[in-house]
């Protein structure tokens, strides 16, 4: 993931080539990308029964470190590239993210756009499609987000990082609400994905500790758990200061359990996940829709939260699985940008980008 040439004693990266990935933080994708499905499935499943099940007291458990971890580890690699030219950046770090929300929202809104048209008629459904490139649609925005971090981040570099962190600090613990999600969410999250990039090196220190005192390790998840735990119950994870340091305890908290994965080779199926997590988060939406109305239609299980566990599990594998049928369809763009929307392409190499 990190270039060659880039030690860790110089700047705290992994020494690996640009083809590498770190073993860590595919398992802390994996499990964000997995929890991310859960909390879709699961609120879905709740508010179409209509009452909740076992499912709803591991979202809640999830919900204050949840997006932070996977906004914290956005920014992880971004030292290794911000200073690339504007044209490279833009086209890395902003139209490659936005080749994909403009083809995802479409599709989804292809399946949508009938039963919105049935309420309001086709004319208001055109402009909700319109809308949906200034207010993000879905499930899709967290993709739209990141591309507008990324530009904060490289037009700020110059700036004190420490007072730039303080200020986006600030943001998470005011509460914003404007009612715009993008304005919202940019307030909420954004200390996360500044964080990754500004304290990188330890975030991998973090992650080296873990990896060689285990037994520690374990100590202080089970220390965090249970304080998570007690502070939901409670309905003190919502409160100001308290969200934000439950946020960062969290991502530590999930990168350590990456890392202990990571050291005794456990569930790779959660490695693939989080190697392929943008293809679970564009696709997953179809799959888990699908089951979630035929479980709850049927009747076939009367348990709301196995429903949920059914659907989460479904939405995850599904996504998988039409991301392979499009690699053999040759419908690879759905999952990878073409060539003709690039806007600085690489000289040699593949004419598609993955949507990692």
């Amino acid at each position: 993931m990190a270039p060659s040439g880039i030690s860790a004693a110089s700047n705290g990266f992994p020494e690996a080539s640009a083809a590498a990935r770190v073993d860590w933080v595919d398992y802390a994708k994996g499990i964000c990308i997995v929890m991310v499905v859960m909390m879709h499935s699961v609120l879905g499943v709740e508010l179409a029964a209509g009452k909740t099940g076992f499912m709803h007291v591991v979202v809640a458990f999830a919900k204050p470190f949840r997006m932070p971890d996977f906004f914290l580890i956005s920014g992880l690699f971004l030292p290794l590239v911000i200073d690339r030219d504007w044209r490279t950046y833009l086209d890395r770090k902003v139209v490659h993210f936005a080749y994909f929300y403009v083809l995802w929202v479409t599709i989804q809104f292809g399946f949508k756009a009938p039963a919105f048209a049935a309420e309001t008629g086709w004319r208001d459904a055109g402009w909700l499609y319109l809308e949906s490139f200034i207010e993000p649609f879905g499930t899709l925005w967290f993709i739209y987000l990141l591309p507008i971090f990324f530009i904060v981040t490289k037009l700020t570099r110059k700036f004190p990082p420490l007072a730039i962190w303080l200020v986006a600090a600030a943001l998470e613990t005011a509460r914003v609400s404007t009612g715009w999600t993008a304005i919202d969410e940019f307030c909420a999250r954004f200390v996360y994905f500044y964080s990754g990039y500004l304290f990188a090196p330890y975030v991998f220190a973090l992650s080296d500790r873990a990896r060689n005192h285990p037994a520690l390790a374990l100590a202080a998840l089970t220390t965090w758990a249970l304080v998570d735990a007690g502070l939901v119950s409670l309905g003190a994870s919502e409160w100001k200061i308290v969200s934000l340091l439950l946020g960062f305890a969290g991502a530590c908290a999930i990168i350590t359990i990456g890392t202990l994965l990571a050291r005794v080779h456990w569930l790779n199926a959660l490695r693939f996940c989080g190697e392929h997590s943008i293809v679970i988060y564009l696709a997953f939406f179809l799959p888990m829709a699908a089951t979630r109305t035929l479980l709850l239609r049927s009747g076939i299980i009367a348990d709301v939260g196995m429903v949920s566990l059914i659907v989460t599990i479904v939405g995850v594998l599904g996504s998988l699985a039409i991301w392979r049928a499009a690699l053999r369809l040759h419908a690879d763009f759905l999952f990878e940008r073409p060539l003709a929307f690039w806007i600085a392409p690489k000289k040699a190499g593949p004419v598609l980008q993955a949507a990692e």
